[in-house]
């Protein structure tokens, strides 16, 4: 028996406890029972059209690679719904041949595109990554990774999670528990290519993980990166968006036919509080856009941090919005109680007095009540 069994049982159980499970996740479920492909194998199997070889895509200009690719996602998620929804068997893995060039192949060039003059996150920042220039996320082209490992903290149905830490993030917040991470080291970890993350995603599969959970930091400014490294992966498990979420249409798309499973943070009610909390501009409606629409487009577990002090103005707006914007009987909320006073909450609590302590059990209590009463499906934290 797998010793992580012995750490989180209830990663077995989860499924007896909420019998629901299976049909809220069930495209996850099946590709992490080995029952249907991972979406990156697909659209790595899906031959593009008009394109002879890799080196055209390359030479092509981005407005003619974006119109090939609404072209080729249209028809992709038409074949993926039905897979899906059961109107078509998937096709074994002995069927799926990779295909050059492919939609990857083409959602990698755009990638790099995206990358640089940087417009991977919403705030546009339009940094040079690829001469060297650092971005909002605090990082140039390369992409580091801070840890990589069986994940046994994460969510009962995802453990255990093979999670890699990216370096970097487009947000600031203050009080993050991931700061060495995310702000203060983010070019401290291991500096990786697209081939030895795929090696590390191939590794963490065969330790057994139940997905490849990318998360950090954050992992939208290595988006290039990550996608690039599923055009050299081996593994046949479910991918695992772990992030605030916070990039553009244009990102969202590329990721929208290689994610199997979204772990969204939602983190904030308004704009006023993520400013102020996170330096974070426009954040309530960009974040919710994006939910909505990756909801759309696989598995979804909402996070929601309850943060001392912000009970009406983030927390119940947040839960709200989710029970009256996506399917209820689709997705699964995790309202989080591990809020922990860190980063420059500890060095200038003066400047966030309501950040500097644990929620109450009362808030917590009522967080969880609230959402219970608005129908939304929970799991324990």
């Amino acid at each position: 028996m797998a010793s992580w069994i012995h750490v989180r049982p209830d990663a077995i159980y989860v499924w007896r406890r909420h019998p629901d499970l299976e049909e809220r996740l069930s495209w996850y479920v099946r590709v992490m029972r080995g029952e249907a492909p991972p979406k990156y194998r697909l659209a790595r199997a899906w031959r593009m059209t008009g394109y002879d070889s890799l080196e055209e895509l390359e030479e092509a200009s981005e407005e003619e690679l974006w119109r090939s690719h609404e072209r080729e996602a249209r028809a992709f998620r038409d074949w993926w719904r039905r897979l899906r929804d059961g109107e078509e068997e998937p096709p074994d893995r002995e069927e799926l041949h990779s295909e050059e060039p492919s939609l990857l192949d083409l959602k990698t060039v755009l990638a790099y595109r995206l990358a640089s003059p940087c417009r991977l996150c919403e705030r546009r920042c339009m940094a040079e990554r690829a001469q060297g220039r650092r971005g909002a996320c605090r990082l140039d082209l390369d992409t580091y990774v801070h840890s990589a490992f069986l994940h046994l903290g994460e969510e009962a149905p995802l453990v255990p999670s093979g999670t890699i830490f990216y370096g970097g993030c487009n947000f600031t917040c203050v009080f993050c528990q991931n700061w060495d991470v995310s702000q203060w080291h983010a070019r401290e970890g291991t500096r990786v290519t697209p081939r030895m993350l795929a090696e590390i995603q191939d590794k963490l599969a065969a330790r057994g993980a139940r997905n490849i959970n990318h998360v950090g930091g954050d992992p939208v400014p290595s988006i290039h990166t990550i996608i690039d490294s599923m055009r050299h992966a081996t593994h046949w498990k479910p991918q695992l968006w772990n992030s605030n979420m916070y990039m553009t249409s244009e990102a969202l798309e590329l990721l929208a036919d290689l994610i199997d499973i979204w772990l969204p943070d939602l983190k904030f009610g308004n704009n006023k509080c993520a400013l102020r909390l996170a330096a974070t501009p426009n954040y309530w409606e960009v974040t919710t856009r994006n939910i909505k629409t990756a909801a759309q487009h696989g598995n979804m577990i909402i996070r929601h941090l309850v943060m001392p002090g912000h009970l009406e103005c983030c927390t119940k707006p947040v839960l709200k919005w989710i029970a009256e914007n996506l399917p209820k009987h689709k997705i699964i909320v995790n309202v989080m109680s591990q809020y922990t006073p860190d980063n420059l909450v500890l060095r200038i609590p003066r400047k966030w007095p309501e950040l500097t302590r644990r929620p109450t059990t009362t808030e917590i209590q009522e967080a969880q009540e609230y959402a219970e009463n608005l129908g939304l499906k929970t799991l324990d934290t």
